[in-house]
């Protein structure tokens, strides 16, 4: 290897490192729970009345960020307003916060006897150990990255195309939705996409917000927990084996969905690829 070729073959070592850790621990995790545990797992109502309420809840949460973190990345982008700066702060503050923490602070925040907590009760809305707890700790931990890929998603858009748009007799509201945000979705859906990944990851706020699952609508199934609560839960008890299985299948599911999306995306089923939108 010559010296000019020196700094790419130290990048391929360490970048061959990086990945190898990416890779290997789940390696171990499959070689571990063994497929005749993974199966156990897959006829166990309990892991599967946990991944209900997990992706019940985290389809819930993706909404609710959606429809909040769009507009407020959209702001941010295009707009200039008073204390733009300390918004943007707050933004990328859930990402800081440990996840212990997340779960104590939306505690105190909901619990009864608080202005929230007394909102929540007037309103039949209970938020500890149901599926809204579940709900609210998600929206906490994913919506930054909504967030933030939406701003990024604006800011990349050329503002002479959406002027050329409105020169020939478009409206605003025009102009965003024919220009703006088709270029915007392919960004805008990868964020959404690491919001949903983050919430179902989450442990630490569910261990203290919604530990348990008490069925409340639109959860009706039985008592349960998070699916990385009851991941957890097995670990502790000793079930080492157990928990290996647990969350082997559970990493199998996320990948099936995975490559379903890409897919879809290589047959053009997906909406970024009708029309040249993202291009």
């Amino acid at each position: 290897m010559g010296l000019k070729d020196l700094p790419t073959g130290i990048a391929a070592v360490l970048s061959a490192s990086l990945i190898g850790l990416f890779l290997l621990p789940l390696l171990a995790l499959f070689v571990f729970a063994t497929p005749g545990g993974i199966l156990t797992e897959a006829r166990s109502p309990e892991f599967w009345s946990s991944l209900e309420v997990t992706v019940l809840a985290s389809l819930i949460a993706l909404a609710v960020i959606v429809l909040l973190g769009v507009p407020l990345g959209y702001l941010l982008a295009r707009r200039n307003f008073p204390g733009k700066a300390w918004v943007s702060s707050a933004v990328t503050l859930p990402v800081l916060v440990p996840h212990l923490v997340v779960g104590l602070a939306l505690l105190l925040w909901v619990m009864p006897g608080t202005v929230v907590g007394g909102l929540l009760d007037r309103a039949g809305l209970t938020v500890f150990d149901t599926i809204w707890g579940v709900v609210l700790v998600m929206v906490y931990v994913g919506a930054s990255y909504t967030v933030l890929a939406s701003e990024q998603a604006f800011l990349a858009v050329d503002r002479s195309t959406v002027e050329a748009v409105r020169t020939l007799g478009a409206t605003s509201t025009d102009a965003f939705l024919d220009v703006t945000l088709p270029l915007s979705l392919r960004g805008i859906l990868a964020g959404a996409l690491l919001s949903w990944a983050r919430s179902i990851s989450e442990i630490g706020g569910f261990l203290i917000l919604a530990y348990t699952v008490i069925p409340s609508p639109p959860y009706s199934g039985p008592v349960t927990n998070p699916a990385p609560v009851y991941i957890f839960n097995l670990y502790q008890e000793g079930a080492l084996g157990a928990a290996a299985s647990a969350a082997a299948l559970l990493l199998l599911i996320a990948l099936a969905a995975f490559v379903a999306v890409r897919i879809l995306e290589r047959h053009g089923r997906l909406p970024w690829n009708r029309g040249g939108v993202g291009a």
